[in-house]
């Protein structure tokens, strides 16, 4: 059979299922042969033209990629649930669903959720069995309980794996976020995973202290819709009192750049290995890590993006 290369989003837009896979390949497709549109990035300054001032007042944090390199840890979640429901969709019944690394960091850096991940996944290569219904669910009720059923043991497992003490935070992330506490800097996490599973993030990874410390905290259950949806990071601007403008975003993830961009706000990224090569031509700056990072260097990003024309 010949090879198909298929390219599935257009850059800088909010994505539906329809803009992933072209209509005629849908049911086609095994997961492995979906690529997503990339373009490698170097370390960039990138200067916007703004006709107010501004200050960082406000520092505001993603979680999963930012503060911990969480992708390898989600994905195996996701599969030991698939695995322990006996999940088999109708293009791999021959063994339980089972997503790659390659294709994992795909969709997780183009689709925000775990619910919003799986229902796009099985909408697009067919509901499955599994030990939660009798049959591949028919209506949108069966759905919703699949798909609950398989997020809720997901995050369970997702848990243990953080409880295990094997995972460690990002280099620069502590100390960065101190530096803003000494200075009377807001300081906030915006993440788009349930509550539960960032909140046990944050204590084991942050500590109790820095967490209980912090300014703001949201997670994907505060809002109605998920990252890229710029909801999340308008109600954090609300709850911290802080203009969109005075607020600087860290994100590690075209998603989270193009959530903080719609809000109005500002965004550095520190790229992980999964997101090095997306296009993060609307960030004001990328990095590999923070470990270098003062707030001054942020503080300098801001006033100078604020003053270009």
């Amino acid at each position: 059979m010949a090879s198909i290369s298929t390219m599935l989003v257009r850059p800088n837009l909010i994505l539906s299922s329809s803009d992933l896979v072209s209509p005629s390949l849908h049911r086609s497709l095994p997961p492995t042969a979906i690529r997503f549109r990339t373009s490698r990035k170097s370390t960039t300054h990138k200067p916007f033209s703004l006709s107010v001032s501004a200050s960082l007042q406000a520092l505001i944090f993603d979680c999963d990629g930012v503060i911990l390199e969480s992708e390898h840890l989600h994905r195996q979640a996701y599969n030991d649930a698939f695995a322990h429901f006996d999940i088999r969709c109708p293009n791999s019944a021959s063994q339980p669903l089972n997503w790659s690394i390659e294709f994992y960091d795909e969709l997780q850096n183009r689709i925000g959720g775990g619910k919003p991940k799986m229902r796009w996944y099985f909408k697009e290569f067919g509901w499955p069995s599994s030990t939660i219904l009798e049959k591949a669910p028919e209506d949108d009720e069966e759905r919703a309980k699949l798909i609950d059923v398989l997020q809720d043991w997901k995050t369970e497992r997702y848990k243990e794996i953080i409880k295990s003490g094997t995972v460690k935070p990002r280099p620069g992330v502590l100390s960065l976020m101190d530096e803003a506490k000494s200075a009377g800097r807001k300081l906030a996490v915006c993440s788009a995973a349930t509550k539960s599973s960032v909140i046990l993030c944050l204590e084991n990874l942050i500590g109790i202290d820095r967490f209980q410390n912090l300014d703001c905290f949201l997670a994907g259950d505060d809002v109605k819709e998920k990252k890229p949806d710029p909801s999340i990071y308008i109600v954090a601007s609300k709850k911290l009192g802080v203009s969109e403008k005075d607020c600087l975003v860290v994100e590690d993830s075209v998603i989270g750049l193009q959530a903080a961009t719609k809000a109005g706000m500002q965004c550095v990224i520190t790229y992980t290995a999964s997101t090095a090569d997306q296009d993060f031509k609307e960030a004001i700056a990328t990095y590999p890590d923070l470990s270098d990072i003062r707030l001054k260097d942020l503080d300098s990003l801001l006033q100078n993006v604020a003053t270009a024309r």
